[in-house]
C-alpha cells in the first residue's frame, strides 16, 4: 500500500504534481519543494537532479536515476506513470511458512532483485494444512510464470521424489533451488556452507573452554541437517578428540525447526550435561534459552547458546544471540541472477553455488562454567 505523504486535500494535490506530466502548477509550491528536498536528501543528489529524473529529462547517469527512484520507493511516493517499469513477466517464489523470520528476509531480497530487473515476484507460501509445493507449482505454471525459485523445498528432503522437478523442466519452466541439494535434479542450487557453519560455532565454543557441546537441529532426512551433522562431528572430533559414535549418540538431538522444537532438543542436551548448545536456527535457539530459564539457568553464565541464520531483530533478544549469519543478500541475489540466465537461454550447469556463513558473536556465549579464570 502506498504511503500518503500527508493529510488533507492540498497535500494529496501536491503529491500528484511532483514530477507529474501535464498538470497545472500548484498555487502553493512549498509542499512540492519539501518533497523534492526529501527525495534529494534520501538519494544524495540535488533537487535539480530529482526534478530531471521525475520529468524524464536526459543527462542523468543510470545509477543516479536508479538512486532517485529507490528514494521514491523508500519514502513511499508513487512513481510518475512514465517512470513505472513495464513488467518483464512473473517469477514465482515458493517458500515454507513465514513464521521463521529468515524466510521473509530471503523473500524480500529476492523480490527486490527481481523488481530491479523488471520482473514481478509472486510469493507462494506453504502453510500447515494448506497448499503443497506441487499445488503451488501448478498454480504458478498455470499463470504463465517465467520461472520459479524454490526455497527450502522438497529438493532438500532426501525422502522426496525428485521426478517432480524433471517434469517441471520438461514443461520448459526454468527454476533455481535454494537451501538443499540433490544429485538427481538437473538444476542450479544455491546454499550456505552448513559444514563450515558448524566449524565456526564449535571452534568459538571450544575457545571459550566448552568441551560438552550439543547440537540441536531438525529431522535427519533434510540435506542441510545432514551437512550440519557432518561439520559438527568432524570439528568435534578434530578439536576435542571425541569419537564420531559418541558425538552422534550423546551430543546430537533432532527435533523440529520451531521454538518448541528447540526447547525440547535443548532439554535433552541439558540432561546430558551440555554446557553449550548449537542450534540449527535462531528460532530453535530462542527455545533453548527458554528451556534454560525454565530450569533456573542463566544464559550465558550457566549455558551458552548459538543460533543459525541471524534473523532480523535477533540481535535485540535478551541476551543478544550469538549466531551464524546466513549470507541472505548474496544468496538471494545469486538465485535471481542464475534464474534470469536460465530464462535468457543460458542455463547454468548442474552445480551448487555455496556461500560462506559468518560467526556473529554477541551476548549468549561465554566461558564454560568452572572455566572462568582461564586466560
Amino acid at each position: 500500500m502506498t504511503q500518503q505523504p500527508g493529510a488533507g486535500r492540498s497535500t494529496a494535490r501536491t503529491r500528484r504534481l511532483v514530477g507529474g506530466q501535464g498538470e497545472t502548477r500548484p498555487v502553493q509550491s512549498r509542499p512540492v519543494t519539501t518533497r523534492l528536498a526529501d527525495i534529494a536528501a534520501q538519494a544524495g543528489v540535488s533537487e535539480a537532479t530529482v526534478s530531471r529524473v521525475l520529468n524524464g529529462k536526459p543527462g542523468v547517469a543510470a545509477t543516479t536515476r536508479q538512486s532517485v527512484l529507490a528514494a521514491l520507493d523508500v519514502l513511499g511516493y508513487e512513481r510518475p506513470v512514465r517512470l513505472r517499469q513495464r513488467s518483464a513477466g512473473l517469477v514465482g517464489l515458493i517458500t515454507p511458512e513465514l513464521e521463521n523470520p529468515i524466510f521473509p528476509a530471503l523473500a524480500q531480497v529476492i523480490g527486490q532483485a527481481l523488481t530491479r530487473q523488471g520482473y514481478t515476484p509472486v510469493l507462494a507460501t506453504q502453510t500447515p494444512g494448506g497448499s503443497t509445493e506441487d499445488e503451488l507449482t501448478e498454480m504458478l505454471v498455470d499463470r504463465g510464470v517465467a520461472g520459479i525459485i524454490f526455497v527450502s523445498g522438497l529438493h532438500a528432503d532426501t525422502s522426496a521424489d525428485m521426478q517432480r522437478y524433471d517434469q517441471l523442466r520438461a514443461q520448459g519452466v526454468p527454476f533455481v533451488l535454494v537451501d538443499g541439494f540433490s544429485p538427481k535434479v538437473q538444476a542450479p542450487f544455491i546454499s550456505p556452507d552448513d559444514r563450515a557453519a558448524m566449524a565456526l560455532a564449535v571452534t568459538h565454543l571450544v575457545s571459550l573452554g566448552h568441551t560438552n557441546i550439543g547440537l540441536a537441529l531438525g529431522p535427519k532426512r533434510f540435506v542441510p541437517v545432514q551437512r550440519k551433522v557432518e561439520g559438527f562431528v568432524r570439528t568435534m572430533q578434530e578439536q576435542l578428540g571425541l569419537s564420531p559414535a559418541d558425538i552422534e549418540e550423546r551430543l546430537i538431538q533432532h527435533s523440529l525447526y520451531t521454538l518448541e522444537g528447540g526447547q525440547a532438543a535443548a532439554s535433552a542436551l541439558m540432561d546430558r550435561d551440555c554446557t553449550a548448545v548449537v542450534c540449527a536456527s535462531d528460532m530453535m535457539a530462542l527455545g533453548a534459552i527458554r528451556e534454560a530459564r525454565r530450569r533456573g539457568l542463566e544464559v550465558p553464565k550457566d549455558i551458552s547458546v548459538v543460533g543459525f541464520d541471524d534473523s532480523p531483530l535477533i540481535a535485540f533478544t535478551d541476551p543478544p544471540l550469538t549466531t551464524i549469519r546466513k549470507p541472505v543478500p548474496a544468496m538471494g541475489q545469486a538465485a535471481v541472477r542464475t534464474l534470469l540466465e536460465e530464462i535468457g537461454g543460458t542455463p547454468a550447469p548442474h552445480s551448487e553455488f555455496v556461500f560462506m556463513p559468518e560467526l556473529v558473536v554477541r551476548g549468549s556465549t561465554a566461558s564454560a562454567p568452572g572455566d572462568r579464570n582461564r586466560p
